[in-house]
């Protein structure tokens, strides 16, 4: 059986936080591989913040992920089209990978909304929940009922809105974005400078 680590979110753009957190969880869980899967439409979204296309995303992703071993991006939410609800998406990844064990990789404070998600009966057969914590996280990460497995990752105060105002002001974006991921941006003309 295989360990499939599911690691969604928007992506936008992908950054050092995200890769560290795949790669810890997939180490300290023994995990096969994470799949970082890319929003379509992510609804939490809609309406308050633009959101660069999906495709777009997937291609930064693709790229910045190439050369580390056991980390794949998945396009499973893009394909199916509309908006991204984790059960959806768990329900299509147990069809695509029959047999295989899904780990639900979610940050403490995406855990603690969980109660309001859709469907979230699906999610928690369909998946064991990983949280991951910050080094002197002290407590439950999981709201209560839910079993987890909690991950301690490095902090790493990265913000997806302020890396986009660095492409758009022309900061520097070493060592926060990945090198292939900013190149995909820069060919497609992503965050555009500001005038």
């Amino acid at each position: 059986m295989s360990r499939i680590g599911v690691f969604g979110g928007t992506f936008d753009p992908i950054h050092v936080g995200h890769l560290v957190t795949a790669v810890n969880v997939r180490h300290e869980l023994s995990l096969d591989e994470v799949l970082l899967v890319v929003a379509n439409d992510p609804w939490q979204k809609t309406g308050h913040q633009q959101v660069t296309p999906a495709q777009d995303r997937l291609a930064m992703v693709t790229a910045a992920i190439e050369s580390v071993k056991g980390i794949a991006a998945s396009d499973v939410e893009i394909r199916r089209g509309g908006a991204s609800y984790t059960a959806d998406t768990l329900r299509d990844l147990s069809s695509e990978r029959p047999g295989a064990e899904l780990f639900l990789i979610l940050g403490s404070d995406a855990a603690a909304g969980l109660p309001t998600w859709e469907r979230v009966d699906e999610v928690r057969a369909l998946s064991t929940l990983v949280v991951v914590t910050r080094p002197g996280f002290d407590g439950s990460a999981a709201p209560p009922g839910w079993p987890c497995i909690q991950v301690e990752v490095p902090r790493l105060e990265v913000a997806s809105t302020d890396l986009r105002a660095r492409f758009a002001e022309g900061r520097p974006l070493d060592w926060l974005v990945p090198a292939e991921a900013v190149r995909v941006a820069r060919e497609r003309g992503l965050y555009p400078p500001r005038r």
